[in-house]
This record gives C-alpha cells, structure tokens and sequence, in this order.
C-alpha cells in the first residue's frame, strides 16, 4: 500500500491585541502566506519525493498569489509552518498513525503554524492507496470500464487513471486479489504488478 497526504489550510486566526503589543508592525494583520482552502498534496512513490522538496509543487488549489510568498508553487511552506506540520506530514508518507489516540480517526491531524499572533490551522490527512499496473488497456472506454468496476467495491473511494498506472484511494486495506480479480473481470485486461 502507498500513502499521500493532504494539507487543508482550514483556519486562520488573528489577534491584534498580541501583534499591537509585540510586533514591530502593530497592523501585521492576518498570514499573507495562506488562504484558507489552500490545498497541497505530498507524495512519496516512483520519483516524487515531496517530503524532501519541503512540499514544492504541491499546491493543488488555492486562491492565485502571484508575489511567491509561502503557499505559492515556487515557495511552498514558511518556516513556521514546516517545522509545526512536517512531522505529521512525514508519519501520514510512511503509512503511520499521525496521531492516535488524540483524534478520532488517527489518519488526521489537525496543527497549527507557530506564529502566536496570527496562526493558520492545517487539516492534515493520510491518504491509503494501491497502485495498479494493468496491460491490455487500449482505449479510455477500457479505462472507465475499469475505473467503474473499481469504485464498486466497498472500501474504495476513487480510482484515479494515470497515464502508466490506476491509483485505487481506499478506506481500510482490500487484498491485492480483490482488486486483480475485478479489473480481469472486465474483459482482456491483465494485472501485472500492485504496490
């Protein structure tokens, strides 16, 4: 099974009274680096390495910032929010609990950015998948016949067509032989390798 994870900016936060106060800009305002609704997904699998980029090219959604500030394509994450979020980000890539025994489900995590006068609140969430390499598919009428025989099965949430393989999101782990017998039962289609 791989895993991906992905960060929600979910909230910011601002209080004036701490910036007015403590900070040499009394009006700093709210974090200019994130949006809420930003999101980022981190891989790990083939030649992505996320992790180790510090989430470069990671943004997926957000509100367009053409300045390159933090949360930008060219720059991803500033300082104070990595050194809060990257050990949950790391534990979610290696397929570990992110925090059990705290939240209700321990695939989620939800952190903050250091800054005390105007943190931004992350949603960070495992992602399990399986990676399917199938031969014989010869035409998109072959890939969303697959696609929709897949999200059939209990257990799958989505599966995503790639150009050299099919990502199968799961909620739980489904044995490697549920998946095979299903795309083969579709017709001249033969799985080949699952990660």
């Amino acid at each position: 099974m791989q895993h991906k994870v992905k960060l929600t900016v979910i909230d910011k936060k601002l209080y004036s009274e701490l910036q007015e106060q403590y900070c040499t800009d009394p009006n700093a305002g709210m974090c200019p680096c994130y949006q809420v609704g930003d999101e980022f997904v981190f891989e790990r699998y083939g030649v992505a390495d996320d992790f180790w980029h510090m989430g470069l090219n990671t943004l997926k959604q957000t509100v367009s910032r053409a300045d390159g500030t933090a949360g930008s394509t060219s720059f991803p994450h500033c300082s104070e929010a990595w050194d809060a979020i990257s050990r949950y980000i790391y534990a979610g890539l290696q397929g570990g609990s992110i925090m059990r025994g705290w939240m209700k489900d321990e695939s989620v995590m939800i952190a903050c950015c250091s800054d005390g006068t105007r943190p931004v609140i992350f949603r960070i969430e495992r992602m399990d998948y399986k990676v399917l390499y199938i031969e014989g598919i010869q035409c998109d009428n072959c890939k969303s016949k697959i696609k929709s025989a897949l999200e059939q099965i209990e257990g799958v949430t989505q599966a995503v067509l790639r150009e050299e393989y099919i990502e199968v999101y799961l909620q739980g782990d489904i044995e490697d032989g549920i998946l095979k017998n299903r795309v083969e039962e579709c017709g001249q289609f033969t799985v080949v390798k699952i990660d």
